[in-house]
């Protein structure tokens, strides 16, 4: 069972989980020997953005949060070292869903911060954790909440409320105590079902959001982590001039 809250704690009854077990195939071959959550966007892994997210609002350590893994799992254990509490999926990726399910006992009656580790979120006025902060203020534990951004097509196929889903969502434990520990989307398992009964909330994120699930979308990102000029990794030997490039290890 977790522990009772202590006395000033950041949103006492929440927890928080950082998907991080995905293949990341469309990003291959960046992926092929590194996980997803691994891979660099400003020269910080992701995983290391969202759980500083995380740090932002007050939510560390493995009693408040939760990183699960599966493809190339050693590295991800090896690389949160104790920062969070860590579910390993032996087998296959149990998706967005069966995830959650699967850390039903950990996660303990609390409601759930849940982030993807793919997600890049940049406020122009806010820093990691207090950009994300209206999805969590004012819950009344019982709603599903997305984080969204405005779409093009505010009707098209994927959207929500007008909106397309930006990486963070808040579960009520009412919601993820039903999830088993087997393969399954939020999407369908959580979300579509909430929005239908009308108990379903989008908060609008006031920034810049790539999910990095594509290489399109990866470079993006980084382009916009070096503000637009070069990106160079510290390992990397570059000889000549690089302009609006993003240069890795090796």
């Amino acid at each position: 069972m977790t522990s009772p809250a202590s006395p000033g704690e950041a949103y006492p009854g929440i927890c928080a989980v950082v998907l991080a077990a995905g293949e990341g195939t469309r990003l291959r071959p960046l992926t092929e020997r590194v996980p997803k959550a691994l891979c660099p966007v400003g020269n910080v892994p992701l995983l290391d953005r969202a759980l500083a997210r995380l740090a932002g609002l007050g939510l560390t350590g493995p009693e408040r949060v939760a990183v699960n893994a599966c493809y190339l799992a050693h590295q991800v254990v090896a690389h949160v070292d104790g920062r969070a509490h860590l579910s390993v999926e032996p087998a296959a990726p149990l998706g967005t869903a069966g995830g959650l399910g699967n850390l039903r006992d950990w996660v303990d009656g609390r409601g759930v911060l849940v982030g993807n580790a793919d997600a890049y979120l940049a406020a122009p006025h806010a820093t990691a954790g207090p950009d994300v902060a209206a999805l969590l203020d004012g819950w009344d534990g019982q709603r599903v909440r997305l984080l969204g951004q405005p779409a093009a097509e505010p009707a098209a196929p994927g959207t929500f409320s007008g909106h397309l889903f930006a990486g963070f969502s808040l579960l009520p434990w009412r919601l993820v105590r039903a999830l088993p520990p087997t393969f399954g989307d939020l999407v369908r398992a959580v979300w579509r079902p909430a929005e239908a009964a009308g108990a379903l909330e989008v908060v609008t994120y006031p920034g810049i959001f790539y999910d990095t699930g594509t290489p399109r979308d990866y470079l993006a990102a980084n382009l916009h982590a070096a503000g637009g000029g070069a990106l160079v990794d510290p390992g990397a030997t570059v000889t000549g001039r690089v302009r609006r490039a993003v240069v890795g290890s090796g």
